[in-house]
């Protein structure tokens, strides 16, 4: 096992091939406002990150990645178009693998502005390649905005949208609101005695006969609830035949020319994807320009959901396909979205990727036995 001296040496030869490349070198504090990262993720963030309490400043949190005080010093202060770089530890608990660490040195490189999302992406994607060539890594790439559309572009309600948008990230909580809005997991047997007793005496009634108020959400609340299960029941089931083509595309996996021929099939019943393919022929135009071999270049339509939440659009991964228990070496992606929440109302495009060395170095000193 590399020592932390060795680790540091490896991060500062990839933070000065960033520099390299035009990025500014930044760095952001180690201890950050927890509320700000709670607001974009909720609660599930605590599982993941080391919460502390400053008598001054409220709860805090050890730096659980770089991109989201990045983004929130450029939304304050930065000019567009930037390109920064940066280097330093982030910290994750691990509560299931004890042999996955909980402390570890990112460097990262990430794009702002500009009127070209499509180069961007190209640029920072050709970055990481460019920085990992030696290692012969298996590129993955995925389009988050494209499930995005695709669930957008269904017929059903607003409701019904938003919460399996929610979920995009939660892959088993995505499948069982599509199998719930498609009609095809049955209704609890306690689901459906509650529905007949709101049908038949109203939400105030049930509530009346429920008893005393216990826990934290306010009667209000509650008959919120009640009156959004009873209207989502009444609501019909998403067609099998819109379900199929979701989920036809959740489980595509091709190299990418033959993944977009496939999905411009599929737009022809569902045109809500077709602007979001328009940007993935865009981006491997802008690929192919940088020197990429798009015609190799892997595509996953489901990449990118279990362990990027922040990333709206294009999404990437580079692995040692020798090497499957290794994390990913590299990953990154767009994050517009992300620009827009910490911009309060302003949004400029980003996209962005970080690289872990003690990975670079564990791969550069098995190719020199």
């Amino acid at each position: 096992m590399a020592s932390k001296a060795q680790t540091l040496a490896q991060a500062e030869r990839l933070f000065a091939f960033c520099r390299n490349s035009g990025a500014q070198p930044v760095q952001t504090a180690v201890l950050q406002p927890a509320e700000t990262l709670l607001d974009l993720y909720g609660e599930d963030i605590r599982a993941r990150a080391y919460v502390t309490s400053d008598p001054l400043r409220g709860e805090q949190m050890l730096r659980p990645d770089f991109t989201v005080p990045v983004v929130q010093m450029h939304m304050d202060d930065g000019g567009d178009p930037a390109r920064y770089t940066y280097m330093g530890e982030v910290f994750r608990r691990q509560e299931r693998d004890p042999n996955r660490p909980n402390e570890y040195i990112q460097v990262g490189y990430e794009l702002f502005g500009g009127d070209d999302p499509a180069a961007a992406d190209a640029e920072v994607f050709a970055l990481f390649s460019e920085m990992l060539s030696p290692f012969g890594l298996r590129a993955a790439t995925g389009d988050i905005g494209l499930l995005l559309a695709a669930v957008q572009g269904l017929a059903t309600t607003d409701k019904r949208k938003a919460a399996l948008t929610r979920h995009i990230w939660r892959p088993r909580r995505f499948r069982a609101l599509l199998e719930r809005f498609g009609g095809r997991s049955p209704v609890p047997e306690s689901r459906k005695r509650l529905l007949a007793d709101l049908d038949r005496h109203g939400v105030q009634a049930v509530l009346d006969a429920a008893g005393p108020e216990i826990g934290l959400r306010s009667r209000d609340d509650v008959a919120a609830r009640l009156a959004a299960l009873q209207a989502d029941a009444a609501e019909p089931p998403i067609s099998v035949a819109q379900v199929e083509l979701l989920e036809d595309i959740l489980s595509l996996r091709e190299t990418s020319l033959n993944a977009l021929a496939h999905m411009r099939d599929i737009a022809v019943d569902m045109p809500a994807i077709a602007p979001a393919l328009d940007r993935m022929q865009a981006r491997l135009d802008a690929l192919a320009a940088q020197g990429i071999d798009v015609d190799l270049l892997d595509f996953e339509a489901s990449y990118g959901r279990t362990t990027m939440e922040y990333y709206d659009g294009f999404v990437f991964g580079f692995y040692a396909e020798g090497r499957p228990d290794l994390p990913p070496v590299a990953s990154g992606g767009r994050y517009d979205a992300l620009t827009r929440i910490l911009g309060r109302g302003r949004a400029v495009p980003a996209v962005g990727g970080v690289v872990r060395p003690e990975l670079v170095l564990t791969l550069t000193e098995e190719t020199a036995q």
